[in-house]
């Protein structure tokens, strides 16, 4: 039990520095939702099953859709059919 605590701590600090690190948005998003998402399990080792499904509800699910509209409006994220178009031009 003790090495799943020291796996998922390394996890989330690796988490943490390539989400700040990062320079493609998509990426740093797809981390922080991980990251998200190893916080809810370590929420239930901690046994406080409220704040891990808070966590997954929150911290994964409804702010990264949110993330995710507004990389879409800022065209962070483009469809591939649209991606081909803008290289041809």
């Amino acid at each position: 039990m003790e090495a799943l605590n020291v796996i998922l701590l390394l996890f989330m600090i690796v988490c943490a520095v390539a989400v700040a690190l990062t320079k493609n948005l998509l990426a740093a998003l797809i981390t922080f939702m991980a990251q998200g998402l190893a916080m809810s399990v370590v929420w239930m080792l901690l046994e406080a099953p409220d704040l891990a499904i808070t966590e997954a509800a929150v911290g994964a699910g409804v702010s990264s859709i949110l993330m995710f509209a507004a990389l879409k409006k800022i065209d962070a994220i483009r469809e591939k059919g649209e991606a081909d178009e803008e290289t041809k031009a």
